[in-house]
């Protein structure tokens, strides 16, 4: 499994004047550690509660030169593999593309990452995004290993009319086909002749009428769960027969499906929430269990309401629902609080009803999560805190195992010391408990 941080529990020198946006004091943390909590809950040029979209990128910039080549390769692959961000990875090879010390790992590096057809041009753009200049034999390398993954739908889909397009990229790269029938693809990729794939993106915007459009796809089950889950609300305004809908959600496949995906739906489209529970907690089953006691400490700060990013319709507390949903179904015995001017117990309910009192626990205010540690007054195996790390107040070390799962990017955080610290909302960092538990025995 690929390594979600550095355990740090020997603690770290406070530096001066250091703070989050909030105003509680920060540790100070190195460009590794920095470069991966911009970038492991980063939605690229997205601007943020507190910070925006330029500045976050910026800074990732900067910090890539001070950071090892194979650690910035590993962080963009893992943000891309286990993270599933699309952009902020392809930036970092961007970075590496620049430095003598780190291009030696572009190619390889742009293979992982480039999953998508779409990335092959996306690169490009950002590559020429100051200026139009020759690519690097190392990005041409990747670029032209990259495109041989990719099949006729898969080339068609992302075959658009921007700025960059595939065949450009083709044409850049001197990409070699594996064998004959590639060779013939890609000539018809340059000639403007792949055969129209059958998505709703193309069904839509080809004008069909949207209802019969979303039916028929319905009907023929050709929407993965996430284009189905994304497009509920659209479903519902072009008025799609709802036992369809109801059909479609039955039978998805959830198993990749991480609990805040079926949260965010259901703030869009209530009138399938008892479909859209199950199905979430079909994604869950046959979970490994953690051990012991876990204290669960969810922000419901002000901060945690914004967006995900400018066009998204998940929040940053769909998330953080999200995580407490599959902890409280994966923990052996938990106790679940709220904090934001105050401390509060929720009860330790299942599925949406968890997601609601947790939203209703206390007004969305500041953030005193330190005050919140002081106030918690039980025995835990672990504590388990889901936050943006934008505290008012300092923060102790835990009694016991402590984690802050951070699901922002701002520049300074609270999670360090003693804390083991995660970024990201991916199960992944499920997974990163289980794994580092045995080395805080």
């Amino acid at each position: 499994m690929a390594r979600m941080n550095v355990l740090n529990l020997s603690g770290l020198p406070w530096m001066k004047g250091k703070q989050t946006h909030e105003g509680a004091p920060a540790k100070h943390i190195s460009a590794e550690q920095e470069l991966r909590r911009s970038v492991l809950a980063c939605m690229l040029w997205e601007s943020q509660f507190y910070e925006d979209g330029v500045a976050i990128a910026g800074r990732i910039r900067e910090l890539v030169p001070k950071v090892a080549a194979e650690k910035v390769a590993a962080l963009a692959v893992e943000a891309r593999e286990k993270m599933k961000l699309r952009h902020a990875p392809l930036l970092l090879v961007r970075e590496m593309a620049r430095l003598a010390t780190h291009r030696q790992l572009v190619a390889e590096t742009l293979l992982r990452v480039i999953q998508r057809a779409d990335e092959l041009s996306e690169f490009v753009a950002l590559y020429w995004s100051d200026g139009k200049q020759p690519l690097s034999a190392q990005v041409k390398k990747g670029l032209a290993a990259a495109f041989t993954k990719f099949d006729e739908y898969a080339l068609a889909k992302y075959d658009r009319a921007s700025p960059v397009k595939l065949r450009d990229v083709l044409f850049l790269c001197h990409a070699k086909p594996v064998d004959a029938a590639q060779a013939e693809l890609w000539k018809r990729l340059v000639a403007g002749e792949l055969a129209t794939p059958d998505t709703w993106e193309v069904a839509l915007s080809a004008g069909a009428d949207k209802r019969e459009a979303w039916e028929r796809l319905l009907a023929e089950n050709k929407l993965g769960a996430l284009a189905l889950l994304r497009n509920l609300r659209n479903m519902a305004e072009a008025k799609v027969d709802e036992e369809l809908v109801r059909a479609g959600l039955g039978r998805m496949k959830t198993e990749r499906v991480l609990p805040f995906r079926f949260i965010a739906a259901a703030r869009y489209a209530p009138q399938w929430e008892p479909e859209l529970e199950k199905a979430m907690l079909r994604s869950l089953e046959g979970q490994a269990r953690l051990p012991g006691k876990t204290v669960l400490l969810v922000d419901v700060s002000g901060s945690m309401d914004a967006p995900l990013s400018r066009r998204a319709e998940m929040r940053r507390n769909d998330a953080a629902y999200g995580l407490a949903v599959l902890l409280r179904e994966i923990a052996e015995q938990v106790s679940i609080y709220t904090f934001s001017d105050k401390l509060v117990r929720v009860p330790s309910r299942q599925g949406f009803a968890l997601r609601d009192a947790l939203n209703a626990s206390q007004p969305h205010g500041g953030t005193y999560l330190g005050r919140a540690l002081g106030e918690i007054d039980e025995k835990y195996d672990r504590l388990i805190v889901i936050t943006d790390e934008q505290s008012h107040d300092a923060v102790p070390n835990p009694k016991a195992r402590g984690y802050v799962i951070n699901v922002a990017c701002f520049q300074n955080g609270v999670g360090y010391g003693r804390w083991v610290h995660i970024d990201g909302w991916s199960d992944s960092v499920i997974e990163y408990i289980r794994a580092a538990e045995p080395a805080l025995e």
